[in-house]
């Protein structure tokens, strides 16, 4: 990472969504899908699967700052997923699948709390998000790293879910670099 990046690791249900998400937002640098907020070392994905590692799906965003804002990061967080429902996204149910922004600085803890107050009234429900001190990030395996632009076309999950997610947020559907 250069000195003019900077990193954000958010969770907010299946990887493979969010992943594809950021990867089409201006600025975004890198994505990795992965695992954060438990107490195993090296998790697999079929320990997190149990739920009982403790560990969200998670993605680690490294960013220019100069191009896409933290704060326009965690825009693009609301609008993607139901931050009131609580270890649940749509189907996928399981604490690794909470949503969760893991900040890696004081000014990032500031601004994703001011940001989840001041989207709570876009919600009937609480946000139930958690904000939380960014610990070790394992990426995940292989198979899952870029997985939509591999997949996206082949698996129906994709068609499905992150079809219409990246629509609703007027994100291109084709593959990205």
């Amino acid at each position: 990472m250069t000195e003019t990046q900077q990193t954000a690791t958010l969770a907010n249900g299946c990887f493979w969504c969010t992943e594809a998400v950021y990867q089409r937002i201006k600025g975004v640098e890198k994505v990795v899908s992965g695992y954060i907020g438990g107490q195993v070392k090296n998790p697999t994905y079929e320990e997190i699967g149990e739920g009982t590692t403790g560990h969200a799906e998670a993605v680690q965003i490294t960013f220019d700052p100069k191009v896409v804002s933290y704060g326009k990061l965690l825009e693009v967080f609301w609008a993607s997923h139901d931050p009131t429902t609580l270890n649940r996204q749509g189907h996928d149910v399981g604490t690794q699948y909470r949503s969760a922004v893991f900040y890696h600085s004081d000014e990032q803890k500031k601004t994703a709390e001011e940001s989840k107050t001041k989207h709570q009234p876009d919600f009937e429900d609480p946000i139930v998000t958690e904000i939380t001190k960014a610990e070790i990030f394992y990426p995940a395996e292989k198979y899952h790293q870029n997985y939509f632009n591999l997949n996206g076309d082949k698996n129906p999950y994709c068609r499905i879910v992150i079809w219409p997610k990246l629509k609703k947020l007027g994100l291109e559907i084709k593959p990205v670099e």
